[in-house]
């Protein structure tokens, strides 16, 4: 396989991941020009089979997390499975998992066993919690993992009910984190020559994003406030006449700017709206005056009256306006791709622009096993072996 381009070309990462935390971070990965070899069950994996799909196991939900990688299925239960990864390894970069560490040993493929045959690789492993607590053992799924975090009772603060964020927010925080931290080890590799093994706790993770901001008060020794952003809890879009509208009030010129554009000039005299200290004291007050005058009006109105006025100012989306948006459709955010078996699908661009190492298109989804022979003969099995080891059920290869 000739390397892609991307500031990832020439790296090839063993993705032993399942389902959507390690996917989306090999997903990136795969994006910047890695060589992402996801290994799969004879089942594939979960996310094959979530979401709408033309074809069996190429859901939606699968094509939009695993574009660019390769599929190879290998029986991790059978005695030759973990022989046929550890052969994948000696010629990798990076492993990545998100299994537990129990699992792990018993598969023969702990950080010390992969090691052995690769001492330079760096061993990404996606947990639950860290291995020092009481939690350690357990499974994690993104909505056990928001509730410990304490989301959904961020919600139940506004409604009285808890709900989960409607996408998996667990999942893809720590994905992202998964990355960086994937990263900053082969950077860390990169300057000494030695590989390690890195581990991303979920929960430790999510309750580090949710606290920085809602510790408040309690960030001192003795707490001095209560916990809670209390601006975050009452920050809301405002109706229009047709729709809803997203500003933003950072300082007090933009506040006084705001009460000239909406024809209320006096409200800078208010001393609840004078300073942004005070405004957060009185929130339900300010949105109650604003909302009366934004109502008046469409949302393209007061967005043409506030961006004159150099107010931040945007259209609330649903998902189905978002996928028209303007701007996204002039920075082609949306890509219309032909898949080799599902036909015409829609995919989203790669965001971040590269002056000198420009990722090239990633490629498609793979089918399950579809690249089995082509990976394990760079590996050095010959077609004699690869036969074998189908016949015995240590590996699957795509037959239509």
């Amino acid at each position: 396989m000739s390397p892609k381009a991307g500031p990832l070309s020439g790296i090839r990462v063993i993705d032993l991941t399942q389902m959507l935390l390690g996917p989306y971070a090999t997903q990136v990965l795969a994006d910047f020009g890695a060589d992402v070899i996801k290994i799969e069950p004879r089942t594939g994996d979960g996310r094959r089979t979530i979401g709408p799909s033309r074809n069996p196991g190429m859901t939606s939900q699968y094509l939009h997390m695993n574009r660019g990688k390769r599929s190879i299925v290998v029986d991790l239960k059978h005695p030759q499975g973990r022989d046929v990864v550890l052969r994948l390894c000696a010629n990798a970069d990076v492993l990545v998992h998100n299994s537990r560490r129990e699992a792990m040993s018993r598969l023969g493929l702990s950080y010390d066993e992969v090691a052995r045959v690769k001492p330079d690789i760096v061993y990404g492993a996606a947990v639950g919690f860290g291995e020092a607590g009481s939690y350690a053992s357990h499974p994690a799924y993104d909505d056990m993992i928001q509730g410990l975090a304490a989301v959904p009772s961020l919600h139940a603060r506004l409604t009285g009910t808890p709900y989960y964020a409607p996408f998996n927010l667990s999942d893809r925080i720590c994905g992202m984190v998964f990355v960086q931290t994937i990263l900053a080890a082969l950077l860390s590799r990169e300057r000494t020559g030695a590989g390690q093994s890195v581990e991303l706790p979920m929960f430790e993770t999510m309750a580090d994003f949710v606290l920085s901001e809602h510790m408040w008060g309690h960030t001192f020794v003795p707490p001095i406030e209560g916990m809670g952003a209390t601006r975050l809890f009452e920050r809301k879009p405002s109706s229009t006449s047709d729709g809803y509208i997203c500003f933003w009030i950072g300082t007090d010129a933009q506040c006084a700017r705001m009460f000239d554009a909406l024809g209320r000039p006096d409200l800078k005299a208010d001393k609840r709206f004078r300073a942004r200290a005070h405004r957060n004291r009185n929130l339900t007050a300010f949105y109650q005056i604003v909302d009366a005058i934004l109502a008046t009006k469409t949302t393209a109105e007061w967005i043409r009256i506030l961006h004159a006025c150099d107010i931040p100012a945007m259209p609330l989306h649903t998902l189905e306006s978002l996928m028209q948006d303007p701007h996204l459709e002039e920075v082609g955010f949306f890509r219309e791709v032909e898949h080799p078996t599902e036909g015409d699908i829609v995919q989203t661009a790669l965001a971040s622009k590269w002056s000198g190492t420009q990722p090239s298109d990633p490629g498609p989804a793979p089918r399950l096993g579809e690249h089995t022979v082509e990976i394990l003969r760079e590996a050095g099995i010959t077609a004699e072996e690869i036969d074998v080891m189908v016949q015995a059920g240590v590996v699957q290869v795509l037959t239509a």
